[in-house]
């Protein structure tokens, strides 16, 4: 019995201990004690969770700027290749014939019994119009002669966008031509490089609904840069 008693005796001691060992840790406490150590426990997890916003930030950025220079590298290279061929293209000139050019025909009043035509250049590159339009009105089976005073001296060459002219001479003004007739077509064709060979297709520009009015005079001059040229013959 008296063995019981010791211990309990001891049990309750050492349970006034603990809770004697409790308040005195809240007793001595300064703000320092357990706060502090709540404070520094929490202060390293704030410390380490904040870097992981800006490791992943940087991480985006990292990721996302290579992204970015593959894209707008792209569309640049395929855009300088397009270029470096555009002028390879651009600056090989061929030669004007009817697939590339548009051409109109005017009578005109002054000169009188003269006919301008008027070649443009409807293509991409720059096309040199040589020698003289050879014309065919309506049924006619050979091609009026050139006027040889009216050579230029260099050879009529157009831009896109750029007109060349020649003038035809449908008939005497003194009425000396003979074998005079009224024609409803007009085809014109294009010379190559040697003057002598028709190349490419030829043109069809339509003539005046009442026709134009021919003779055995008919003649035609060389292609000219500008209009005033060629209507001075």
């Amino acid at each position: 019995m008296s063995s019981l008693r010791t211990s309990r005796t001891r049990l309750a001691g050492a349970a006034t201990t603990v809770v004697l060992a409790a308040l005195s840790l809240t007793a001595c406490s300064d703000g320092t004690g357990v706060h502090a150590e709540s404070a520094a426990a929490a202060t390293p997890t704030a410390h380490a969770s904040s870097p992981a916003p800006a490791s992943g930030s940087a991480s985006a950025t990292a990721a996302s700027a290579p992204t970015a220079k593959a894209t707008t590298g792209t569309p640049k290279s395929a855009a300088d290749a397009a270029a470096s061929k555009a002028p390879a293209a651009a600056g090989k000139p061929v030669t004007c014939e009817g697939s590339n050019t548009r051409t109109v025909s005017a009578p005109l009043n002054r000169p009188v019994n003269h006919m301008l035509l008027t070649v443009t250049n409807t293509g991409s590159r720059t096309c040199y119009l040589y020698s003289y339009p050879a014309v065919r009105f309506g049924e006619a089976q050979s091609v009026p002669p050139v006027i040889e005073e009216s050579q230029p001296q260099a050879v009529v060459t157009l831009q896109p966008g750029e007109s060349g002219y020649a003038s035809v001479n449908l008939s005497a003004t003194d009425g000396s031509g003979t074998d005079g007739h009224t024609v409803n077509s007009l085809d014109v064709y294009f010379h190559g490089r040697s003057g002598n060979e028709s190349v490419g297709t030829g043109a069809h520009p339509p003539l005046p609904a009442k026709g134009v009015y021919v003779d055995d005079s008919l003649k035609v001059t060389y292609w000219q840069q500008s209009m005033d040229d060629a209507v001075n013959w």
